[in-house]
């Protein structure tokens, strides 16, 4: 099944992961067995319902209400309001009972979940054709280990921290904007002046792999092996909240897998939970290196002792230095894995078809544990210019992690996860974002970072030869491949050079003073912080993506928060309203974060109804049509040009990430913690209306706005 172009970039938009903020425990972070086993939930958990059908149009044709006003303006606003009502209205008693019906159908034959079984992995993701490189792979970086001997110098932030802003930013409106005029703050009208993407050749020291960073990379993977012991073993505690248990599905999709380019529709491959290696790329050689112990079939593998594993990556870096000093190339198939999809399934099958070697490398990196990639550098740090929120460093970490160097060497991006070590021992991991949520990821980094390396444990490692635990995962291609390639290389820099993505690290409040001060909900508060950031960078109101976790339900994946609500545009022109006094404004943050939570609950027990609109849609047969899904505001409500997801409150990270799924938009990512809100921002530096530099300014006045407004409803500001 292949979807049309905006249809398909809509529903991979729409499978970005949040933990639904306020409804999610975090998860395990200590090595103690768990008490109860990590599936014994998943029977009792419930379906995912099929919603009635007027509970979910009623929900949307509200949504549309902020996005009509901005279109039609007030005068317009209650015909065309009275058009859609009508479309719902006729679409709920005749064709879309039909589709109802069928959905129900759909339901009735599923095993575990009607979108889950039958149309998310496709509609989401595998039918989607465009590069994984920055547009679907996401990112997170790690929090330095406490024993690096050599640490970098680590951004400070506290909640002292100042943060200042252009005194006199230029007020325009940007072309294009709608709204009625309203201003704008510009801190840096050329935007091309503070961005400038990390060449390959600005990289003038390059090193070799270091001591360093083969012990952080063996006892992060050592965790990670340990991880998958736990849960064949099912001693991952099973997850719940006040609201009950969760699934935990998605663990059993983290390990031995990858994303198979064919056709007009990717696959997984066969998932081998019995593999024992890892996937090694060491200046674009490949090696198999063994990190679990070898066991009769059947029986379940525990880790390598962590010395052991340490002492096969010490071994493959040599073999790999050995070679680079002979001057051998790698042929660098991995870069291939980043490209246009149904170009890859060429390619791929080019290479497959030119040696028979190529079969069996390829098939070794798809069933290995994960990926690891030793860089051979430390990504530079980059200039600060004047913005005086650059965070250079983590900055860089993040581009590191987002696709590395020269078109993304080293990496292999099928691969549902990377861990990527650079020569400082800086560490990141990369997804690929179809077999999981990038929440259960983030849950696993926490458990593998909440250990710091232990030297102690470094013991009983001895000298590896090649074909002893390690070997070598060579590829042999043609000067036609070679050619593809290079070729591929420039499309992927292509990609990298547009995304400006940067950090935001938001250090006066956090979740404490928002709870405390605010009375409302943080990440209520931090949406409507975005909406009032986005209206005052563009100057019209957008359909706003924030996931919601749909994990109280077997096998449940995401659903959407439309954070545009009536509700949120009330509360953005009141902060815009120089005659609105505070009171009004706090009580319509008040109403608006309200409103959010509430969002917030029906998406996460399955009474949304982005999903549910989309089932009934994709049970359309020939000649079947309706004004509904015609309707241009159909489509609009769905470009979520402001694509946000939280994770948890990122203590053991720096930063996270993914790619704006709009060329004219931003990609959100955010972690809020008690007292620093981090912020991973991402837009495209070819679009002329949009500024990752100048919308994190506008975040940042956000904050301080509606401290300010929080604050006046109390006899004495609230200390920080």
């Amino acid at each position: 099944m292949r979807l049309p172009i905006k249809q398909a970039t809509a529903a991979r938009c729409i499978a970005r992961s949040s933990p639904s903020s306020s409804l999610l425990t975090r998860s395990f972070v200590t090595t103690m067995p768990a008490k109860s086993k990590t599936f014994e939930n998943q029977d009792k958990l419930p379906r995912l319902p099929v919603p009635p059908l007027d509970q979910s149009l009623q929900g949307y044709i509200k949504s549309l209400e902020p996005l009509v006003e901005a279109k039609y303006g007030q005068h317009g606003f209650q015909k065309e309001m009275e058009k859609r009502k009508l479309y719902a209205k006729d679409f709920a008693s005749g064709l879309g009972a039909k589709l109802q019906e069928r959905l129900k159908d759909l339901d009735h034959i599923s095993a575990n979940n009607w979108l889950d079984d039958n149309l998310w992995l496709a509609l989401a993701y595998h039918t989607w054709r465009a590069p994984l490189i920055v547009n679907s792979n996401w990112w997170l970086t790690f929090k330095e280990d406490p024993r690096n001997p050599a640490p970098p110098v680590a951004p400070g932030a506290t909640n002292k921290t100042v943060v200042p802003l252009d005194p006199n930013p230029a007020k325009t409106l940007p072309p294009g904007a709608q709204g009625g005029g309203q201003a704008w703050i510009d801190a840096h009208p050329n935007k091309k002046d503070y961005y400038y993407p990390v060449k390959y050749e600005d990289v003038t020291q390059r090193e070799w792999i270091t001591e360093w960073q083969v012990r952080r990379a063996a006892w992060l993977v050592s965790r990670f092996a340990g991880l998958r012991t736990m849960v064949q073993k099912e001693e991952v505690p099973p997850e719940a909240s006040r609201l009950g248990p969760m699934c935990m599905n998605q663990y059993r999709m983290l390990f031995n897998i990858s994303r198979i380019p064919l056709p007009n529709c990717d696959a997984f491959s066969a998932q081998d939970n019995d593999a024992r290696h890892v996937t090694v790329h060491i200046a674009d050689f490949v090696y198999s290196v063994d990190v679990f112990e070898k066991v009769p079939k059947g029986e379940i593998a525990n880790p390598l002792p962590v010395g052991e594993i340490e002492s096969l990556l010490q071994a493959a870096v040599a073999d790999a230095k050995a070679r680079v000093e002979k001057g051998e190339k790698p042929a660098q198939v991995g870069i291939l894995t980043a490209d246009d999809r149904d170009t890859w399934v060429v390619n791929r099958e080019r290479v497959l078809l030119h040696s028979p070697k190529n079969r069996a490398s390829m098939d070794m990196i798809d069933r290995s544990l994960i990926g690891l990639s030793l860089d051979t550098y430390t990504l530079p740090t980059l200039p600060a210019r004047d913005d005086p929120l650059r965070m250079a460093q983590v900055d860089a970490q993040m581009h590191n992690a987002q696709g590395g160097l020269n078109g993304g060497e080293n990496r292999w991006f099928d691969k549902c996860l990377t861990v990527v070590v650079e020569t400082n021992g800086r560490a990141a991991i990369m997804g690929e974002h179809s077999p999981v949520d990038a929440l259960i990821p983030s849950y696993v980094v926490d458990y593998a970072l909440n250990e710091p390396v232990d030297d102690s444990k470094f013991t009983g490692g001895k000298a590896a030869k090649l074909g002893e635990g390690f070997q070598r995962e060579d590829f042999e291609i043609s000067p036609e491949i070679a050619d593809e390639i290079e070729a591929c290389r420039a499309r992927n820099q292509a990609i990298l050079d547009d995304s400006d993505c940067q950090t935001l690290w938001w250090a006066e409040y956090g979740t404490d003073w928002i709870k405390k001060n605010g009375k409302v909900a943080p990440d209520a508060f931090v949406q409507q912080v975005l909406q009032l950031a986005w209206f005052r960078d563009q100057g019209y109101p957008v359909a706003t993506y924030e996931t919601a976790s749909t994990r109280f339900m077997k096998h449940g994946r995401t659903d959407v928060i439309r954070s545009l609500s009536p509700e949120s545009r009330a509360f953005v022109k009141l902060m815009q309203d120089k005659n609105a006094s505070q009171k009004q404004r706090y009580d319509a943050l008040v109403a608006a974060t309200k409103e959010h939570s509430k969002l917030t609950m029906d998406s996460s027990f399955g009474k949304g109804y982005d999903r549910h609109m989309m089932g009934p849609k994709v049970q359309l047969r020939p000649g079947e049509a309706h004004p509904l899904f015609d309707d241009e505001l159909y489509s609009s409500s769905q470009a979520w040009k402001l694509s946000t997801s939280g994770l948890s409150s990122g203590i053991q990270f720096h930063a996270t990430g993914f790619g704006a799924p709009f060329a004219d938009g931003y990609g959100i990512n955010y972690m809020a913690g008690p007292n620093l809100i981090k912020f991973g921002l991402e837009s495209k530096v070819s679009c002329d209306t949009s500024s990752t530099t100048r919308f994190k300014h506008e975040i940042v006045q956000a904050f301080r706005d509606m401290r300010e407004l929080c604050e006046a409803q109390t006899d004495a500001p609230a200390k920080l």
